[in-house]
């Protein structure tokens, strides 16, 4: 593993574990199932724990780059898990939201208290349909 890469895993795991141990373990494992769904390893972008690279371009000719999916671990705020999943316009992510569990939806996000919430497996397949989103 180049340097770089052990630098930027060694800060990810810093911020889980400057949590409290049941959030830090929460974050562990939503880090697991992102980083299998995405095949990308975790990367801080600020406060951000993201996977994949994404660049996007507006119609106002405004570009930037961001990840493909990521989160929040919830430090501060309502304690959440805050996931940028960017599902707008998928057409079977309302189904997949159903039946996932206990959650609250913002604009782009999708929010959690605690894994033990919702259903892992329909966790996994919005993750994956947000990946395929923004490579498509």
């Amino acid at each position: 593993m180049p340097a770089a890469d052990k630098t930027a895993d060694a800060a990810v795991q810093a911020l889980f574990d400057a949590q409290p141990e049941a959030r830090a373990q929460d974050c562990r494992a939503l880090s697991a199932l992102m980083q299998r769904v995405s095949g990308h390893p975790p990367r801080l972008w600020g406060r951000l724990v993201g996977f994949g690279h994404h660049h996007y371009v507006y119609d106002s000719g405004r570009e930037g780059d961001t990840f493909e999916i990521g989160f929040a671990s919830g430090a501060g705020g309502k304690g959440e898990l805050s996931l940028y999943l960017h599902l707008q316009g998928f057409a079977q992510s309302e189904a997949l939201l159903a039946r996932l569990g206990k959650h609250r939806q913002g604009k782009g996000c999708l929010y959690l208290k605690r894994l033990s919430d919702v259903d892992l497996t329909v966790l996994e397949d919005l993750c994956a349909a947000a990946v395929r989103q923004r490579r498509a």
